[in-house]
Order: C-alpha cells, then sequence, then structure tokens
C-alpha cells in the first residue's frame, strides 16, 4: 500500500528534480521512495569506529617517552 507525502522544496529545486527524474526516466515520486529505502536500509558494513573501539588497548606506563618506544619497536622490526 502507498501513502501520500506532501513535501515543500524551493522552485528552482523542484525544476532541477524533474529534469533529473525525466532524465532517469523515472518520476520524482520513485526517486524520493528509492532514496528513502536508501538511507533507512541498515548499513552492512560495520563503523570503523566499533571496530577501534573493540581492538585490545595497549599498555603502555604513563611515564614512558612515546617516541623513544615507537624508535625502538621500528629499530627491531627494520634491523636499524
Amino acid at each position: 500500500m502507498k501513502a501520500r507525502l506532501n513535501l515543500t522544496i524551493e522552485d528552482s529545486l523542484l525544476e532541477n528534480v524533474k529534469n533529473y527524474a525525466a532524465k532517469q526516466q523515472q518520476s520524482v515520486s520513485e526517486l524520493v521512495e528509492g532514496y528513502f529505502k536508501t538511507v533507512t536500509k541498515p548499513s552492512k558494513r560495520k563503523n570503523i569506529l566499533h571496530l577501534v573501539e573493540k581492538l585490545d588497548k595497549p599498555v603502555i606506563a604513563e611515564e614512558a617517552d612515546l617516541k623513544e618506544l615507537y624508535y625502538k619497536e621500528n629499530a627491531k622490526k627494520y634491523g636499524f
């Protein structure tokens, strides 16, 4: 079942949307419906922030010199 929806937009934008819809061989209603389907569809990919939050936190002493630790780790890894 379909329901009616009233939108209020700028006249110039409406003309641009109508032209775009005609080029796509769709109605403005089909464009809006497709957009709403895209926006409300749950994302298949996980947000990277959620993935980063799940990573183990490194244990580093507060007084540690991070710059020195960085160079030591790279020296081990790359042999310099």
